[in-house]
């Protein structure tokens, strides 16, 4: 045993596992070195960017060295420079092949279809279409991103250090001889965020130049940046634990896993060091050393989020009221809702995210053909019947369960029989068409029952019983029926939109589930059947959350919401989704083309349940009889107050904003956040770290106390402070605080668009005990209401 001590006292000593000789290969550390695929991206191919049938130039693309970045190169025929641009694998959304984006629909018969790829890309950025030289080569391209895409991925967390060092000493290495001078280092140091003394940096330098040629060859290059990539405050987590200052035995890990609230056995202790630690001697006898240790914090398996939560863990089984449901509105937009593009490619990243809602407004277009965009604006058009093709191609990528189709629907009655037309044709057994045989066609069914169906969201032509004929409760669009404040338009204005007064039968037919009629009231909506539903304006549905919260609730245990930006947000801006949430409502409609705190929520709301776009509500919003008022929660329903402390400790490997100067450093500084009911709604922040971005401490500890935590979101925010402007935003995390887990934990940080920061995290402690609850009179009393419910004013 005490041999075993001193091999392990110096395993510590010399760094074990910290580092190689041989220089990092990222292909290798991909694992597609001997990709056929890869090996033709990076030998580079010549292609077409197309943006128009007669825009159309030569550009070179090649996978660099990295493994994830693509170079697109034009050759400019004036004297200036080659223009150069990139994009990281990570940041494609998907690869479209043959002429499937709106541009290249236009050259179909005019270029052989299999040459032809779309790039999607996550966010805003345009997508980039080409036309390669050979059918093989756009498939060697359509193939090969995926592969990275899938291989980066599924990287572990070491594997992403290493990526991350390699792609910055490459960028730092400016005469590219594989070798770095000290004021490269000093430019490394730049970059990746970080303001050293300069006689710490110096003699850092100075200590890994073993060969003392003032120069840092690939091996010892690695060791500079390992050592700066030490983690003290996971060393003294570590040293807290062991035994012997030196690893961590298997009771050691028991114990540390105990308090973190996890599987404590020691066969689990056991499983973590076989799968973490990388020396060999360490494992053999199941130690676990500081660099495990670090490799183990920083991996999947210990992040903030509950892993359990990643796959579908919810019961399906109940009607389709009981669920908040991802929704998107105006999704054909790219950008503002009046003068931006309409495309099929929003179509694709809301479904690509679990979007089960998406929102189509249908006009009358050329030659008996509908088309979608917004109405009376500049927005570009795209046709019905591509719209409708995208969403057959991707409904179910990333969710099985139904997706519902609301209608916007301004069109004529011929036209509309197009668009039923090209339903049933295109969509064929995903589409429902009638009630589901084993089951009451006035109960709304469940997503369990509804798997891979594809349900229309419109009006529908119903029986009046005071009459003998046939009457269609229709108007233009749910939206006009309920505009402003949720009143409907008189009628001699609706009499003004041409081609609207009727409905096609073949239209209606197709509407089962989730028929469209106009809110009058909670009483005469309490005796409908549980398939009507009624679209809301933000306002609108503000109003009634805090005039009648209770029958609110109650009607959302039933029957289905939609509710939707106010008309007024002419840059497609959003409202706080948390507040509809919190009064039940199911399908709360999002600007998914905007980025910001608001998607921030939905993201992070729909984050649980294998981001399957469908979450089962709290009990107490399920039952018609319920008494849960979401702008009052001191006691009752849903009350269920716990402390939440939470301790942020440091962060590593932050970005700096796009736009700020290379030799600019951030200064971080970081916000924890509580969304939920108004008593809820919380933030604090700590004190901001001048120049630092690597590695900045903080150790600052906060107390929120959380009343209805089924409800509730935790938000994580990194931004830059500034003294002169705004603050920038450099990274954000949201999860459902029932998804939140105890201990030690990594907050891995997203970008705006909600794609990974990966490496960049933040490192917390995170602990929650129940409140003492007391049976004082006053805790069943409606306490006064909280001054943060000015939230409930219009945003």
């Amino acid at each position: 045993m005490l041999g075993n001590r001193k091999k392990a006292a110096t395993l510590v000593k010399n760094g074990a596992g910290t580092s190689e000789s041989k220089a990092i290969d990222p292909l290798r550390n991909l694992g597609v070195q001997d990709d056929e695929d890869v090996k033709r991206m990076l030998q580079g191919s010549s292609m077409v960017k197309v943006r128009s049938p007669r825009w159309q130039k030569r550009r070179t693309l090649k996978l660099l060295e990295d493994g994830v970045t693509v170079w697109c190169q034009s050759h400019k025929t004036s004297s200036r420079a080659k223009e150069q641009q990139s994009f990281s694998v990570t940041e494609v959304e998907c690869v479209r092949e043959g002429c499937q984006s709106e541009t290249l629909r236009q050259m179909t018969g005019l270029v052989p279809e299999g040459r032809c790829l779309t790039v999607v890309f996550k966010g805003s950025r345009k997508s980039l279409d080409l036309l390669c030289q050979s059918q093989e080569e756009a498939q060697h391209w359509a193939r090969g991103i995926r592969t990275l895409q899938e291989r980066v991925e599924n990287m572990t967390q070491k594997e992403k250090l290493d990526h991350w060092i390699h792609a910055y000493l490459s960028r730092a290495d400016q005469n590219h001889d594989d070798k770095m001078s000290y004021e490269e280092v000093q430019t490394l140091l730049q970059m990746i965020n970080i303001d050293l003394s300069d006689q710490y940096a110096h003699s850092l330098f100075q200590k890994c130049d073993q060969s003392a040629d003032g120069r840092l060859d690939h091996g010892e290059i690695e060791v500079f940046c390992r050592e700066l990539l030490r983690r003290p405050e996971l060393d003294a987590v570590f040293i807290r634990y062991s035994a012997n200052g030196c690893v961590l035995s298997t009771v050691d890990l028991r114990d540390f896993l105990k308090d973190q609230g996890e599987d404590a056995s020691l066969v689990h202790a056991q499983s973590l060091i076989l799968t973490y630690e990388l020396n060999e001697w360490a494992q053999k006898n199941q130690f676990m050393t500081p660099n495990g240790f670090t490799m183990y914090m920083l991996s999947k398996e210990n992040c903030v989020f509950n892993p359990q939560h990643t796959r579908v863990y919810q019961d399906m089984k109940h009607p389709l009221a009981h669920y908040f449901i991802s929704s998107s509105h105006n999704t054909y937009l790219t950008k503002d809702q009046l003068t931006g593009d309409s495309s099929t490619e929003p179509y694709i990243r809301a479904l690509n995210h679990g979007c089960r809602c998406v929102e189509l407004d249908c006009w009358d277009g050329d030659k008996g053909e509908p088309i979608i965009y917004h109405g009376h604006t500049l927005t570009s058009k795209v046709p019905f019947i591509e719209v409708i093709e995208t969403i057959n191609d991707y409904a179910f990528k990333a969710s099985p369960y139904p997706l519902i189709l609301s209608l916007e629907n301004h069109c004529s009655v011929e036209q509309q029989t197009v668009m039923a037309r090209h339903l049933r044709s295109i969509l064929g057994d995903k589409l429902l068409t009638k009630p589901l045989s084993d089951r009451d066609p006035h109960i709304l069914p469940t997503p369990e029952d509804l798997k891979y169906k594809i349900l229309v969201k419109g009006k529908k032509e119903r029986v009046v019983e005071e009459g003998s004929s046939s009457s269609s409760e229709f108007s233009s669009s749910d939206e006009e029926a309920s505009r402003s404040e949720g009143k409907a338009r008189p009628k001699k204005e609706d009499k003004k939109v041409p081609g609207v007064s009727k409905l096609s039968p073949e239209l209606s037919e197709l509407v089962v589930y989730t028929h469209s009629v106009p809110f009058k009231s909670f009483e005469q909506a309490a005796k409908s059947p549980a398939t009507d539903m009624s679209s809301f304006s933000e306002s609108e549905a503000l109003r009634h959350i805090k005039d009648s919260g209770v029958h609110f609730v109650r009607h959302n245990s039933h029957q289905l919401s939609r509710i939707y930006p106010s008309g007024q947000r002419l840059q497609s801006s959003n409202y706080n989704p948390q507040e509809m949430w919190n009064g039940g409502c199911q399908i709360v409609a999002l600007n998914f083309q905007t980025p910001g705190e608001q998607m921030d929520l939905n993201h992070g709301r729909f984050l649980q349940n294998g981001q399957c776009g469908y979450i089962l509500k709290p009990p107490f919003m399920c039952q018609r009889d319920i008494s849960f008022n979401p702008e009052n929660v001191g006691g009752g329903p849903g009350h269920r107050p716990v402390l939440l402390t939470v301790r942020v400790i440091s962060a590593q490997q932050l970005p700096k904003p796009e736009w700020d100067k290379p030799s600019s450093i951030v200064d971080p500084q970081v916000w924890v956040e509580i969304h939920g009911v108004p008593i809820d709604n919380n933030k604090k922040k700590t004190h901001h770290v001048d120049n630092n971005g690597f590695n900045p401490r903080w150790d600052c500890t906060f107390n929120f106390t959380v009343h209805v935590p089924d409800l509730a979101l935790v938000r994580f925010m990194v931004e830059d402070h500034d003294y002169t402007s705004r603050n920038d935003f450099l990274g954000q995390y949201t999860l459902p605080f029932t998804s939140l887990r105890t201990g030690y934990r990594h907050v891995r940080l997203l970008k705006l668009d909600g794609s990974s920061l990966s490496p960049s995290s933040i490192f917390i402690h995170v602990k929650v005990t129940p409140c003492q609850s007391s049976p004082s009179k006053s805790s069943a009393k409606s306490p006064a209401r909280s001054p943060s419910k000015s939230s409930a004013k219009k945003p």
